[in-house]
């Protein structure tokens, strides 16, 4: 599972078969922590982050949630910037 990118301590990941993985989601790692996280809302699909943790995956996501789409759609890896 390629890595999207990392901050504050979270792992970005994302799988790259659409198909067996909808709806279009990423997966955070944030120490003992995993929870898949739905690109287009930001909702906590399956897993368990703290809220903190949760709070700044989403604020990531809203900031580059069209590259991250893109990167969905085209199955076409790149690392995405840290949250600052």
């Amino acid at each position: 599972m390629p890595i999207l990118s990392n901050f504050y301590g979270i792992m970005i990941k994302m799988y790259f078969q659409q198909a067996e993985h909808n709806p279009p989601h990423i997966h955070a790692i944030y120490g003992e922590y995993m929870g898949a996280i739905d690109i287009r809302t930001g909702e906590l699909l399956e897993g368990d982050l703290p809220p903190r943790a949760l709070k700044l995956v989403q604020e990531w996501l809203n900031v580059n949630r069209n590259e991250i789409l893109k990167i969905w759609n085209t199955q076409n890896f790149k690392k995405i910037p840290p949250l600052a």
